[in-house]
Parts: structure tokens; C-alpha cells; sequence
């Protein structure tokens, strides 16, 4: 019986061949991007999120020598857009930018068409927006969270709150505030931050947990009395605003934040060069003066990093849900 036997030529063919797919992203990642990349903005346009998206993409896209060409696919808490960018090539040229939904909506939907942690690799985490909880001074007279949660112990299910809708960062600050005090606040959803707010103005509801981009003019204005923050540090934009772990609920804290992804699979090269973009970008002070003057925070850091984050992010958000068993209907 003769035994295969390859000459030095088949193996040295082989091995070129091995070297080439071996090199090949590398290579690919030194002319990257060689034509417009598309960042997918699963919200409408005019939002925190939307102008995250425009300010790094218009930053990135000079430093990269293309445009970042931003695409709004709203719907269904974010799902729509990042069904279709799951779907997309994994070439670099579409990427994404998400929220908290990320991390909560598998448990808040009884399907999806994606995998939240296994369609997509990670890039960066971009910033955080905090929310306040806000009033109407003249509709409600509080201006502590002490007194937010004396009033709502002595009337159960007697004070309201608006949100943007059920799932949303502004709806589980309000739950996790809830659970976190033993008080029972009267959740009223609206489709939309907008159309919340506007009733907070016209006094229909006693509190939001509004993000401090929609809010702030209004605290500025003396048309909402800011209680205190949601994060874990006092926002930048309301530096005498306490934060609610502050004001006397200990370790309470809900941070909502912006990460980039793209596609499973896209070469790790790829994600890389988007990562440094991404990264300068956050240091350019233009950058950092549009942010903060949308109340958003710069965070950057590494896809490792954001991969951890978004896994602490998923467990968190699964237990708050289980235990307020929220759905969406």
C-alpha cells in the first residue's frame, strides 16, 4: 500500500495558503474602510442616542477618511434596527449603537430574532446619560426623595410617574426605585419621552425619571424641580443635584448608557481600528462639548471591557424584571 507522500511544493503551497488566511483580516483592516460605513441608530432621529451617533460618526468619519453614514430603524424597543444589523455582513461597514434595551430586552419579549450577546461582537462603550427624577413644583411641592417616599408610603398607589414606555431606562428607574423603598408609584407609559414629558409640564402626573437631556431645560426654566440623579455619581450637568444613594437610598443606581457593536464575526482588526476611532473621538473636546451639552458623559474603554459590562448590565436588568414581572404586551 503506498502512503500519501506530499511533496515539498504541496506543502509549501499549503502553507502559504494557511499564511494568507492567517494575514488576510490584518490586511483587510489597513485599507479599512475604503467606502461609507453604515451606523445603525435603532431610534428616532433627535434623540440622546441619535446625537451620540452623528457627533462621534462626523469625528470618526475624518479621522478615517470616510463618511459614517447614520440610518434611524426605530421600533419595538430597539429590536427592528438590531435585528437587521444581526443580520448584516460582518465586514465593519455596519455597525450599531445601543442602550440598556440591550441588556434587558430578551427578558422582556417573548421572541427575538437575535441573540443579544451571540449576533453581535462588541466595539466600545460610548457614554451614559443620566435620568432624574423630576417634578412639576406646582403640581407637587417635594424637593427631597425623603419626601417623595414619605408621601408615597402614607398613599399607596396614589402618586403617578411617566415613562417612555414600558422597558425603558426612564420606566425600570422608576422600578427600581419602587422595590428599592417599598413604595408603590402608579406607572403611567407613554410611546415616547416626548409626549411624557409634555404631560409632566401640563402637571398630569406627579414624577418622571426623565433623562437629564429633555430635562434640564426645564430645570433650568423653573418648570421641574430636580430630586436627585439615577447613577451612581452626580451628573455633570446637575452638579447640585444629589444622586438618589445619596439622598438616602443606599447602593440604588441605574445608569443608562450608549455602546457601539457590529456584527458577529466582523475581524477582530476591524473592531480594533473602530475601537481607536471611537476612543479619539471621545477625547476630541468638540466631541466632549456637544456631549455634555446633551448631559451625556464620555466613557470609552475596550470591547473585553464592554463585553464584561454588558454581561453585568444582562444580569441586573434579568433580576429587576423577574422580580417586578414586567412585560411588554
Amino acid at each position: 500500500m503506498t502512503l500519501f507522500n506530499p511533496s515539498r511544493r504541496v506543502l509549501g503551497a499549503l502553507a502559504l495558503t494557511a499564511l494568507a488566511s492567517a494575514l488576510a483580516p490584518t490586511a483587510f483592516a489597513q485599507t479599512y474602510p475604503d467606502r461609507p460605513v453604515r451606523w445603525v441608530v435603532p431610534f428616532p432621529p433627535g434623540g440622546a442616542m441619535d446625537n451620540i451617533a452623528r457627533t462621534l460618526g462626523e469625528t470618526m468619519g475624518a479621522s478615517l477618511g470616510q463618511s459614517f453614514v447614520i440610518e434611524n430603524r426605530p421600533g419595538a424597543g430597539g429590536n427592528i434596527g438590531a435585528s437587521s444589523v444581526a443580520r448584516s455582513a460582518p465586514d465593519g461597514y455596519t455597525i450599531m449603537i445601543v442602550a440598556n434595551g440591550m441588556a434587558v430586552n430578551p427578558f422582556l419579549y417573548r421572541s427575538m430574532n437575535y441573540d443579544p450577546i451571540a449576533d453581535f461582537a462588541p466595539i466600545s462603550l460610548l457614554a451614559v446619560v443620566p435620568n432624574v427624577l423630576v417634578t412639576n413644583p406646582k403640581r407637587n411641592d417635594v424637593k427631597t426623595v425623603a419626601e417623595v417616599i414619605s408621601k408615597a408610603k402614607a398613599a399607596p398607589g396614589k402618586y403617578t410617574y411617566a415613562s417612555a414606555g414600558v422597558g425603558t431606562s426612564i420606566h425600570l428607574a422608576g422600578e427600581l426605585f419602587a422595590s428599592m423603598t417599598g413604595t408603590n408609584l402608579l406607572h403611567i407609559p407613554y410611546k415616547g419621552s416626548g409626549p411624557a414629558i409634555a404631560d409632566m409640564l401640563g402637571g398630569q402626573v406627579d414624577y418622571m425619571f426623565d433623562s437629564v437631556t429633555s430635562a434640564k431645560p426645564h430645570i433650568d426654566a423653573g418648570k421641574l424641580t430636580a430630586i436627585a440623579v439615577t447613577t451612581s455619581k452626580r451628573s455633570a450637568a446637575l452638579p447640585n443635584v444629589p444622586t438618589i444613594a445619596e439622598a438616602g437610598v443606599k447602593n440604588y443606581e441605574l445608569t443608562p448608557w450608549f455602546a457601539a457593536f457590529a456584527p458577529a464575526g466582523t475581524p477582530q482588526p476591524i473592531i480594533d481600528k473602530l475601537n481607536a476611532a471611537m476612543r479619539d473621538a471621545l477625547k476630541n473636546p468638540k466631541v466632549q462639548a456637544t456631549l455634555a451639552s446633551i448631559g451625556a458623559e464620555p466613557i470609552g474603554g475596550s470591547p473585553a471591557e464592554l463585553k464584561t459590562y454588558l454581561a453585568e448590565e444582562t444580569k441586573k436588568g434579568k433580576a429587576l424584571i423577574t422580580e417586578r414581572n414586567i412585560k411588554v404586551d
